[in-house]
């Protein structure tokens, strides 16, 4: 297991540094100002072929590994963007790519490679299930050659920019259910068709960063039984399989936010000069930024094992939790220890500071509170009591 960068991934991380350098910190501020969509971000990742990374070549994308596409994410963030709808994109796509039928892949894959196509809006948590996904009420009933669905989803980021939706939906009544992860189903949803004939309503909410967060209403869409994704009724095993690679993608934005923050705050340190001397020069400020920068090295080697071990097909749920957990609590020492640098200019909008603030804070909690994390540890790799 040999975490050192071949030369194939150190010229991606270049090419990735080099594309980013074309979008400023100007060019995030005034986006997150507007709470915009940064459509020529995204674009100019699709052109490069950085979005259809995941995609095999032989549905016209990069067939990189999640080691790759890892390193895609954190140069994105570690620039100063937000990877938020790159990652999206990459890991929505694997129940596709794992449990879409040969047609499916076909119709879809080679146009979301080449951008003609956008599936970045992943139709999971619900208003009373949030993290209890097995919960959810959004119900598919078989009707004729398809389905007609009715329910509500939450916190659905992007589904105004995408043209494509994953969707987890209730096929049998959980109380019907001996074993509650069985009977969900996932659906590929034509998002526009649906919005555009009412059948689905996109209601925008305010956040405090610029995810473009929505909550959705379903009534009496019809999805025919073609759009159905793997089995039926095996829907949450299906998203799970995707679980892993976005743990993995996440860590990586955050170790990215991180680096960010340190690489910041210590060049303002080290030029600002308060009493005659950097305030660098002081262990208050200098020690915080070298602890955050050691954190951040020792959950990149996690976030390392992790991507190796899912792209040689081996277990790897552990390794992709214990991976979001230390690099988004590296990231958000990092981001504290900034903040402590900069002063009363970390809180001013001119320096970036408190836009990563904001942005890195959310990984902390999303898409999976590090206390559920915690709980997963505990049950499934030290074998203790399930914790309430």
């Amino acid at each position: 297991m040999d975490f050192g960068r071949t030369d194939e991934q150190e010229s991606i991380r270049s090419a990735v540094r080099s594309l980013c350098a074309q979008f400023p910190d100007e060019y995030w501020r005034e986006l997150d100002r507007k709470s915009e969509y940064p459509e020529r971000f995204v674009r100019a990742l699709t052109d490069a072929g950085w979005l259809g990374a995941l995609i095999p070549t032989d549905y016209g994308g990069a067939g990189l590994g999640l080691s790759e596409a890892a390193l895609i994410i954190e140069e994105i963030n570690a620039s100063g963007g937000n990877a938020a709808a790159a990652h999206a994109q990459m890991y929505t796509m694997g129940t596709l790519l794992r449990h879409g039928s040969d047609e499916q892949k076909g119709r879809y894959l080679p146009r979301l490679a080449k951008g003609e196509l956008r599936l970045q809006a992943f139709g999971v948590t619900e208003p009373e299930a949030g993290s209890e996904t097995t919960r959810i009420k959004t119900i598919a009933v078989r009707r004729g050659e398809g389905y007609v669905v009715n329910g509500k989803k939450i916190f659905i980021s992007r589904a105004e920019h995408s043209d494509l939706l994953l969707l987890l939906a209730r096929t049998t009544p959980y109380e019907e259910l001996e074993d509650k992860t069985r009977g969900l189903s996932v659906f590929l949803v034509d998002l526009r068709a649906a919005v555009a004939s009412g059948r689905i309503v996109v209601r925008p909410i305010e956040t405090m960063f610029n995810h473009h967060t929505t909550e959705l209403f379903i009534d009496d869409l019809e999805v025919p039984a073609s759009d159905l994704v793997g089995e039926e009724g095996m829907g949450f095993r299906h998203i799970i399989d995707s679980w892993n690679a976005e743990r993995i993608l996440i860590a990586s934005e955050s170790l990215g936010d991180g680096r960010w923050f340190v690489a910041r705050a210590a060049a303002y340190a080290s030029q600002r000069v308060v009493f005659g001397r950097p305030i660098a020069a002081n262990q208050g400020v200098q020690f915080p930024l070298a602890q955050a920068h050691a954190r951040l090295e020792a959950a990149t080697l996690m976030r390392d094992k992790a991507a190796w071990l899912f792209d040689h097909g081996r277990r790897c749920g552990a390794e992709a939790n214990m991976a979001k957990l230390l690099a988004s609590q590296a990231a958000w020492d990092a981001a504290n220890a900034a903040i402590d640098a900069y002063g009363g200019y970390g809180f001013a909008r001119e320096f970036d500071v408190e836009r990563k603030f904001r942005e890195t804070r959310l990984l902390l909690i999303a898409p999976i509170g590090n206390n559920l994390v915690l709980a997963y540890i505990g049950q499934h790799v030290l074998g203790m009591p399930r914790s309430y």
